[in-house]
């Protein structure tokens, strides 16, 4: 029984799903071979047509999907219908915007006529967290499909429930029954999975460890991968900040799904003669966080997703504090039912502590003392990690210099850093390789194929 739905804020299991045998991944591997020809056949405005109707299957689900990621992985009410709203957002985009990004694009040459043309790859294996179990599928899907690939989906074990309402939705929607399928199975067939001739690409989110393997055995089987891994994204807050606004945004970065995002604000580099007053106001923003049932409006921090999960952030936390690092707000399970884990203020963190070298993927912020600038950038970049970062400041141009010093997929000045439609998604460093949405994230699972007609 590898799939289990346990509901996070009460450690109660729902339901569970038994793994596949290898007769029935097997049938679904050969189906969807079987409506990828056909499917990239098909005119790209009809491709897009049935995408721009997942969109609209997606609003008129919102409130039962919601539901289903609240009871699944313990996010708010709220924020899960705002990760339904993006799904659909992202279906809208790709069905407007697909087809001029996969119009033919000339290039001179000694040719009479020279061009590039945009093929589908195939079949795509995406292998999936729970955190955002909705956004991250269909952030890959909806160009992947469109584009004329077809997909198979591994989710993450805690999430079944999730991972086939997707499918159901391409279905309801009108796409081919096995243009689209999850697969209910276990790590272990992964690697069996990559290794078939009928897959053409791997997209992974997930841990750096996990991206380790999937890269080793893609490679070894010469399939282009696509890896978004792990973050520990700098929040670089400069001595002419605007305050409030940089603490209200570090609360919504760092605290957004009890703090299990790639992409959260995780080490919080803060010039010193500002620290004191940051530091002081975050403080009192987060005790003033209210844990509870996540589909109750009035409950403003949810459970972690999971008890092994609670229990890793506490270990962090603990080594941390033995390692130096002030304890300053939180640093405990709350003591009521479900995974709940007080959020935590660290303070005096520095390199080599664990809150500064690890990703800590849960409500815990560190705070780290910059001289300067150049500090700053310094502290920013000396980390094995580079999804994101943001800098705040007053003075623009200042802020745009900084964020081109720091070594990340993606720098937001004075606004936390998010994933959108429109921009392309991804990481240098152990974060992982490659790019998601936007133009970039399209033409990943493409074959860019020169025509030379003489």
């Amino acid at each position: 029984m590898a799939y289990s739905t346990v509901n996070p804020a009460t450690g109660e299991r729902v339901s569970s799903i038994a793994d596949w045998q290898d007769n029935e991944l097997e049938s679904a591997l050969a189906a969807v071979d079987d409506a990828s020809a056909a499917w990239r056949r098909r005119p790209l405005a009809e491709r897009c047509r049935l995408l721009e109707s997942a969109g609209e299957v997606l609003g008129a689900q919102r409130e039962q999907l919601a539901g289903l990621i609240t009871l699944e992985m313990g996010k708010l009410r709220a924020e899960a219908l705002a990760e339904v709203d993006k799904c659909a957002l992202a279906c809208r985009y790709y069905a407007e915007h697909g087809p001029r990004f996969l119009l033919d694009r000339a290039l001179p040459s000694d040719a009479s006529r020279s061009f590039v043309a945009h093929q589908p790859l195939g079949i795509i294996l995406a292998i999936m967290p729970w955190n955002f179990p909705l956004w991250q599928v269909f952030r890959f899907a909806a160009p992947a499909l469109v584009a004329g690939n077809s997909a198979v989906l591994k989710h993450a074990s805690n999430v079944p429930q999730c991972a086939l309402a997707i499918e159901k939705v391409f279905v309801e929607a009108g796409f081919p029954r096995d243009v689209f399928r999850t697969l209910l199975i276990n790590a272990g067939h992964v690697e069996k999975v990559i290794a078939d001739d009928r897959i053409h690409g791997v997209t992974l989110t997930g841990s750096e460890n996990a991206g380790r393997k999937v890269a080793a055995a893609a490679g070894a089987h010469l399939k282009k991968t696509v890896l978004e891994l792990g973050g520990s994204d700098a929040f670089v807050v400069l001595e002419d900040a605007d305050l409030d606004h940089a603490v209200k945004n570090a609360m919504a970065s760092r605290f957004l799904n009890a703090g299990q995002s790639c992409i959260a604000a995780k080490r919080f580099i803060v010039v010193q003669s500002v620290r004191d007053d940051f530091l002081s106001a975050l403080k009192t923003a987060i005790e003033a966080l209210r844990p509870g049932d996540p589909t109750d409006a009035a409950t403003t921090l949810a459970p972690m997703a999971r008890d092994d999960l609670r229990d890793e952030i506490h270990r962090q936390v603990c080594a941390s504090v033995n390692q130096g690092a002030r304890l300053v707000s939180g640093g405990s399970k709350v003591d009521r039912p479900g995974f709940f884990y007080r959020p935590t203020i660290l303070d005096d963190v520095a390199p080599g502590c664990t809150a500064f070298e690890e990703e800590m993927f849960g409500p815990v912020a560190a705070i780290i003392a910059a001289k300067d600038d150049a500090h700053a950038v310094a502290l920013a970049n000396r980390s094995r990690y580079g999804l994101g970062g943001s800098v705040w400041t007053r003075d623009v141009a200042r802020g745009e210099n900084v964020a081109r010093q720091i070594q990340a997929g993606a720098v937001f000045v004075n606004g936390m850093v998010k994933s959108d439609p429109r921009l392309p998604f991804g990481g240098i460093k152990a974060s992982g390789y490659g790019r998601e949405l936007s133009f970039y994230g399209m033409h990943e699972f493409l074959n860019l194929k020169t025509i030379w007609i003489g």
